[in-house]
């Protein structure tokens, strides 16, 4: 029975944890539906002789149980709801039929005027789920239905769409990764927690354009300028963590790069677990991968480079603070990207070339990487001290070092 297109839909949750679900038809429609019936935990049957490789895949991990067969009649006797969505049109109004001989809500993918129930375009965000239907009558344009949804869980997610909490925040810290320096690179995840954010902590390295975007009323803290009198800077920087969140407010302490990468991140997460204070670590994208990446620089390319090492080059090769093995480096083959090293390029090309790195090995340096003021400066690491020093390098920049820095054009 065809439903009248002056009638809008009634949106409704289904729960469906438990209860058969019966999908007919293994094709693209099923592959792309079968993973939310999946994680709704539904019962699900797949009746249908063939399937796409990724549907067959759900089925050998024991997601779906696949019936290797056509539909037949009585397969929707006790679902609870059916995907009907086979090539076959004849057997899809079948099936349509059944399902409404035994009351099951079934959608129809290929006649949705005949289906008693549609799918709305859906998306989630933070335990939000946002579902978004268009009538007949408003013309059921799928497009414009996924434009509003993808719109609606987009502003909730990066926190340009606020919606207030009604219910008392738990205070604590989140260590956001900032990423390598535009703004759009941070995750989707921090930019929410520092919209929701009372204090920002920040390093000078973060991504400093999502700082103007922050309400009034947050409190933003430039992590350098903390007065630090007996106490060194980090743990003036972990009291202050620390005092905030015992006052009950929600802190975000945004750093460059990703907070485990050369960031400290460990150390305040430890001293805040020692003051028993909730800490959330959100990855950040970091600038051993990306800057080169933005400069047409891959770290990994086939033929070329089968690995790629990250060192922190803020202490020189000879200085007995170094942790790393300069000699285990100068023998590698593949691609080593050096940060907080520009002021010791010199020492540390020197080093490499001791330790059997060819004098002609390429070097890019890549200043400021992901922003507005990027630049790549080229060189050897016969050449590079001499070059940084008349190109004025200066940090923040990224030593990419290896035969990928000639894979690709310049940027």
């Amino acid at each position: 029975m065809a439903v009248p297109a002056d009638h809008p839909a009634y949106p409704v949750g289904l729960r469906l944890a438990g209860r058969r679900v019966v999908v007919l038809g293994g094709g693209q429609v099923a592959q792309r539906r079968l993973p939310a019936l999946i994680a709704a935990g539904a019962d699900i049957v797949l009746v249908s002789p063939t399937a796409t490789p990724s549907v067959e895949a759900m089925a050998e991990a024991g997601e779906i149980r696949w019936e290797r067969r056509p539909y037949a009649r009585g397969d929707l006797a006790d679902a609870w709801y059916a995907l009907v969505a086979t090539p076959d049109a004849r057997a899809n109004a079948a099936a349509s039929a059944e399902a409404e001989q035994y009351r099951v809500w079934c959608v129809r993918s290929d006649d949705a005027d005949r289906a008693t129930a549609w799918t709305p375009a859906t998306g989630r965000s933070e335990g939000v789920t946002v579902a978004v239907l268009t009538s007949a009558a408003g013309g059921r344009d799928p497009r414009r239905t996924a434009a509003i949804r993808d719109a609606v869980v987009a502003g909730l997610s990066d926190g340009t769409l606020v919606a207030p909490h009604h219910r008392e925040r738990t205070a604590g810290v989140a260590l956001v990764g900032g990423g390598p320096g535009d703004p759009d690179l941070i995750t989707v995840r921090g930019r929410r927690l520092l919209a929701e954010a009372d204090v920002v902590i920040a390093d000078r390295l973060g991504p400093r354009d999502l700082l103007a975007e922050l309400p009034p009323h947050v409190e933003v803290i430039d992590a350098a300028k903390i007065p630090y009198g007996r106490f060194m800077a980090q743990e003036a920087i972990n009291n202050a963590l620390i005092e905030h969140a015992k006052a009950g407010k929600a802190v975000v302490r945004l750093k460059g790069g990703d907070p485990f990468v050369f960031g400290r991140g460990m150390e305040e997460a430890q001293a805040l677990a020692e003051a028993g204070i909730a800490c959330t670590v959100v990855p950040g994208i970091s600038s051993s991968i990306s800057v080169p990446g933005a400069a047409g620089i891959p770290v990994t390319h086939r033929g070329v480079a089968h690995e790629f090492t990250v060192v922190s080059g803020h202490v020189a090769p000879d200085d007995p603070r170094s942790l790393v093995d300069w000699s285990a480096l100068g023998a590698l083959r593949g691609t080593l990207v050096v940060l907080m090293g520009v002021d010791k390029i010199g020492a540390i090309a020197d080093a490499l070339i001791r330790h059997g790195k060819a004098p002609s090995t390429p070097v890019a340096l890549v200043q400021e990487g992901t922003t507005a003021a990027q630049r790549r400066v080229d060189a050897t690491l016969e050449t590079v001290a001499a070059t940084a020093r008349a190109e004025d390098v200066r940090p923040p920049a990224v030593v990419v070092i290896g035969d990928v820095v000639g894979v690709g054009e310049h940027h």
